[in-house]
């Protein structure tokens, strides 16, 4: 065998790292300037050139045509600077995100789809049962199938009654309607909260789409009223001028979920304030900052209630331990029969995950 050794480049390593270190914080930054490439360019080059990152061989401009080259990040029509996100930047941008969720995570929270129960399309078992029409060919345990035909007929001719097939593990598939909490409180007092909740919406749906195929995830924003965003979306999302109209996020959460194929439905809630908000039977919207709003609490009381008679279960991850709010989730929680968190904005991300990942291994 012949074996080829060639010089170990210095430079091209540092290159190597410096690009990797690079393109982790211009996601990062992507994040908190809600997909704004531009901006986050300049943060980067301002970060870059503070801790001596660039030099007169390598700087802005150059990872800039790194990115484009890559389809990290689409070309101004003019050849100027970066004009937007390219595919691979999103799928990037979610793929760090997954990591960075699942780091802090143990390794028994990170779960399977797989149930105790037996059935078709999962890891084959050790177990057998017999043959049944519709079997697949490949399930057949030929050992187990030829000691059933000697012992009936001290033969090996097989018949029908001797055919034994390996048990395979039943995995199942869900839908999952991500609300997203995008009013004003999310970013008040300077304290930002919709960074790590756009982190887990992006976590999520890489979770879903690399190891659980068959599930179904759609996202929805409410602030004065709620709509559904595309995936490749979640980047640009951030923060408005608004109230938080919760049932109407339920509602169109809902409304997705009915026409969802999968028997098992769920909503998962990411928020941090109180219900301010209402949207009335003429399409107007009645908003109240101050305190919990009864009407508009108990409207949000009777979504969350139809919602359990649906067999939707609720799971509300609160981004604050205020007393009055953990009542009000509390009464809703109970409403719905489903399941509460409270968290900082620090932890919200390892809460979302670890419970979708045993919540799918619990249901059948």
């Amino acid at each position: 065998m012949e074996y080829r050794y060639a010089r170990f480049d210095v430079e091209f390593e540092r290159l190597k790292e410096l690009l990797e270190r690079l393109e982790r914080v211009f996601n990062e930054l992507l994040l908190l300037t809600d997909g704004d490439v531009d901006q986050a360019l300049k943060h980067l080059e301002r970060v870059a050139r503070r801790y001596g990152w660039f030099n007169e061989s390598f700087g802005i401009d150059d990872f800039r045509r790194w990115l484009e080259q890559r389809g990290f990040v689409r070309p101004a029509a003019s050849g100027g600077a970066a004009s937007g996100l390219g595919a691979r930047g999103a799928r990037a941008l979610r793929n760090q995100a997954f990591e960075t969720i699942f780091e802090g995570l143990d390794a028994d929270a990170r779960g399977e789809h797989r149930t105790r129960a037996a059935g078709e399309g999962g890891e084959r078992t050790s177990e057998t049962r017999a043959w049944r029409f519709g079997d697949a060919a490949h399930a057949i345990d030929f050992n187990a199938s030829l000691r059933n035909a000697y012992a009936r007929s001290g033969g090996f001719e097989l018949a029908d009654d001797d055919l034994e097939v390996f048990e395979t593990e039943h995995n199942t598939s869900c839908a999952t309607v991500l609300l997203l909490d995008v009013s004003h409180s999310m970013v008040l007092y300077g304290e930002d909260r919709i960074t790590p909740a756009k982190r887990v919406a992006m976590a999520l749906c890489e979770l879903i789409k690399t190891r659980y195929p068959k599930d179904a995830l759609h996202v929805v924003l409410f602030g004065d009223e709620a709509w559904e965003v595309a995936i490749g979306d979640l980047a640009h999302v951030g923060a408005g001028p608004y109230h938080t109209n919760t049932r109407d996020g339920l509602i169109r959460a809902r409304e997705i979920l009915r026409r969802a194929k999968c028997a098992n439905k769920q909503i998962l809630m990411i928020t941090d304030g109180k219900p301010s908000a209402l949207t009335e039977r003429d399409g107007k919207v009645y908003k109240n900052s101050f305190g919990l709003d009864r009407r508009v609490v108990n409207k949000t009381l009777e979504e969350a209630a139809q919602c359990r008679r649906l067999g939707i279960a609720i799971t509300t991850f609160m981004l604050t331990q205020d007393p009055s709010l953990v009542e009000f989730v509390e009464r809703f929680t109970e409403e719905n029969r489903g399941r509460a968190f409270y968290a900082s904005a620090e932890d919200v991300s390892s809460f979302v995950l670890v419970d979708y990942v045993r919540n799918r291994r619990g249901r059948a």
